[in-house]
C-alpha cells in the first residue's frame, strides 16, 4: 500500500510539472464547445438539443489527447519495467495510475462543466443530469482507455490507432449519457441511465486494472 500511494504522489507531482501536456486537452474542450455554437447559431433551444452530446464528444476526444501519455514516460524511461519486476501488484499500480490521469486530466473538465453548460443554454435540471453522467462516465473513459494505452505503449506514434481502438468503445456510454439528459430536459426520469452507466464503471473497476497490467507484460516483452 505505502508503494502505490508513493507511485500516486509522483504521478501528480510530474503531472503538475507538465503544465504545458496539462493544459492541452482542458484547452481543446473549451475551444470545442465554445466554437461549436458559432457553427450552428446561438439558438437557445437548438443548443439545448445538441449541447449534451457536443460536451460529451469534446470530453472523449479530450481524454483522448492525454491517455497517450499515461504510461509513456513511464515505458520510456524503463520505470515501467522497474515497477514490473518490483513485485508490487502491477493491477493495483494501474488503478493508481489511471486515478492519476482522471484526477490531473479530466476532473478539471468536470469542473468547468457549469460555464459550458450555461454557454449551451443548458437548463438546470439538464446540468445536474450532464454532471451526474460526466462524474459516472468519465472514469470509464480512463479505465477502458488505459487498456489500449497498454497495449500501444510501445508502438511509436500510436495515437492514431488509439482513437481507432477507443472511439466505438466508447459510444454505449455517449449514449446512455446523452439520453440521461435528454429525459431531464423533459422532465423525466433517466435512473436507468445512470444505473447502467454505474454497472458497467463496476464492471470496469473490477476487471480493467487487470486487464491493463496484462497488456502492460504483453508490451514489455
Amino acid at each position: 500500500m505505502q508503494a502505490l500511494v508513493s507511485l500516486l504522489k509522483r504521478d501528480l507531482s510530474l503531472a503538475y510539472r507538465q503544465r504545458a501536456e496539462l493544459m492541452q486537452p482542458l484547452l481543446f474542450f473549451v475551444l470545442v464547445i465554445s466554437l461549436f455554437p458559432l457553427g450552428v447559431g446561438p439558438e437557445p433551444k437548438t443548443l439545448q438539443l445538441i449541447g449534451p452530446g457536443v460536451i460529451w464528444v469534446a470530453a472523449i476526444l479530450s481524454s483522448l489527447l492525454g491517455l497517450e501519455r499515461l504510461f509513456r514516460d513511464d515505458f520510456s524511461d524503463g520505470s515501467l519495467e522497474q515497477l514490473i519486476l518490483s513485485g508490487t501488484s502491477l493491477s493495483g499500480a494501474s488503478l493508481v495510475k489511471v486515478f492519476a490521469h482522471w484526477v490531473t486530466s479530466i476532473f478539471p473538465l468536470i469542473i468547468l462543466s457549469p460555464l459550458l453548460a450555461l454557454f449551451l443554454h443548458l437548463t438546470e435540471p439538464m446540468y445536474w443530469a450532464l454532471l451526474k453522467t460526466l462524474l459516472l462516465g468519465t472514469p470509464l473513459l480512463s479505465l477502458i482507455g488505459a487498456i489500449a494505452v497498454g497495449l500501444t505503449v510501445g508502438l511509436n506514434k500510436g495515437g492514431m490507432l488509439l482513437a481507432l481502438l477507443l472511439l466505438p468503445v466508447f459510444v454505449p456510454l455517449l449514449i446512455f449519457a446523452t439520453s440521461a439528459v435528454e429525459a431531464a430536459s423533459m422532465g423525466l426520469q433517466y435512473n436507468a441511465q445512470l444505473a447502467i452507466i454505474g454497472a458497467m464503471l463496476l464492471f470496469s473497476l473490477a476487471l480493467a486494472p487487470f486487464a491493463i497490467a496484462y497488456a502492460l507484460r504483453v508490451s514489455q516483452n
